[in-house]
């Protein structure tokens, strides 16, 4: 049996492993230059063994592997949300210099933000979840005719780990704002993405 690096890829194949990539650019996980790079690279790659070196260093590694001789998607691939669509006009970030001081340590502020945002949410999820089982119980197996009582109390609840956490309402209006950033940003690299990728079809369909 042939060695499986050597197993030539498909246009369909070679369209996965560049939406994977796509994938891990919109995650943040690759700048514009290593995408731009690695794309181009995977565009043109001939065979399965060519592909393992643009995705050694990020989570699933190659989106595609070899079984009986067949090249397939790799059950640890991403999750493929990157969609073709209509290209777009919009630029995924503009380019970052060198960073100072202070803008390390306000990104580190700000990652923490995220951090503890994360954690409250979480926690009010879980909150919610035992608030709401309590009522059931209370309602419908001890038939006790007060159980909405856990409802009014539930304010008073969401408001434990806030002032565990010392999360103030300005941090959670900042985690609100940084959320809807990171979607913006998130979407933006999508799009980049899309069209490096219709880019990158366009032009092995004009060397065919």
């Amino acid at each position: 049996m042939a060695d499986p690096d050597d197993l030539l890829l498909s246009d369909a194949e070679r369209l996965h492993a560049l939406m994977a990539l796509g994938d891990h650019y919109a995650s943040g996980r690759l700048d514009d230059t290593e995408f731009h790079a690695r794309s181009g690279e995977v565009a043109t790659a001939r065979t399965l063994g060519q592909l393992r070196g643009f995705f050694t260093d990020l989570p699933g590694g190659t989106p595609l592997t070899s079984v009986d001789g067949m090249i397939v998607e790799s059950a640890t691939a991403p999750g493929g949300e990157l969609e073709l669509s209509s290209p777009s006009s919009s630029s995924p970030r503009s380019a970052a210099g060198a960073a100072t001081p202070t803008t390390r340590g306000t990104d580190a502020d700000l990652e923490e933000l995220r951090k503890r945002g994360s954690l409250v949410e979480s926690l009010d999820g879980v909150v919610l979840g035992i608030t709401l089982v309590t009522f059931l119980v209370l309602q419908i197996i001890v038939d006790w005719q007060y159980a909405w009582i856990v409802w009014p109390s539930l304010a008073l609840t969401l408001g434990i780990p806030r002032l565990i956490l010392r999360y103030t309402d300005s941090e959670e209006e900042t985690y609100e704002k940084l959320k809807k950033a990171d979607r913006k940003a998130r979407e933006e690299r999508l799009r980049a993405a899309n069209e490096r990728i219709r880019e990158l079809g366009d032009g092995r369909e004009n060397r065919s």
